[in-house]
């Protein structure tokens, strides 16, 4: 799959790069990160330029989220209504996501790329709520502008030990995804079972 992709990048140049960001920001199976890298790579070769590049990346992530989100406002929403007797307290799981992402969701939004498989579902989560469009394209277009010029920055400042260093970035980032998983699920479990018990206990002791 990698050779096939870096062979795209290679004849297609910046039309290839811009198709592959758009695409595997959707959730296509393309290792998004390897070919911003590889791309950058490209660069220190001088078979692509940077500017164009760096435009080329940024603007297939943001045609790729901005299309995650239409699916997630369009069909999302749909489905979750079709499921809505199926899924426990419904309104206030969907006003609770709303809420979340209203505190929340621009550090997501900038961040999430990031972090495997966040940025392939944050946009489609999104859309599902009644978080505006201007509000979540406002920080997922400059958590886009960021993501995509680091890895091509990482390409091209490395030149022929570019895959090396992306492998450890991503044992990295991969370690740092686990942690802040478990953390979540530890601030969840705390927040229902030990805030709820001493809400409870709360009024007895008085």
């Amino acid at each position: 799959m990698k050779e096939f992709l870096f062979n795209i990048i290679t004849h297609y140049g910046y039309l290839g790069l811009f198709l592959s960001m758009a695409l595997g920001i959707v959730g296509l199976p393309i290792p998004d990160e390897t070919i911003l890298a590889f791309s950058g790579f490209l660069v220190f070769q001088k078979e692509l330029h940077l500017i164009p590049a760096m435009i080329s990346a940024f603007a297939g992530s943001i045609t790729g989220i901005s299309i995650s989100f239409i699916l997630g406002r369009t069909l999302g929403i749909r489905i979750l209504r079709k499921l809505k007797k199926w899924i426990h307290n419904y309104d206030s799981a969907i006003k609770k996501s709303h809420d979340y992402l209203e505190k929340y969701g621009g550090w997501i939004f900038i961040f999430g790329y990031f972090i495997p498989g966040i940025r392939h579902i944050v946009a489609l989560v999104a859309g599902t709520t009644e978080i505006k469009y201007k509000k979540f394209a406002l920080f997922a277009y400059i958590g886009a502008l960021i993501w995509s010029s680091t890895f091509i920055l990482l390409g091209f400042f490395l030149g022929k030990q570019w895959m090396k260093a992306l492998e450890k970035i991503h044992g990295h980032i991969m370690l740092f995804s686990i942690i802040l998983v478990a953390l979540i699920v530890v601030i969840f479990l705390i927040r229902k079972f030990f805030w709820k018990k001493k809400t409870v206990e709360e009024p007895v002791n008085k």
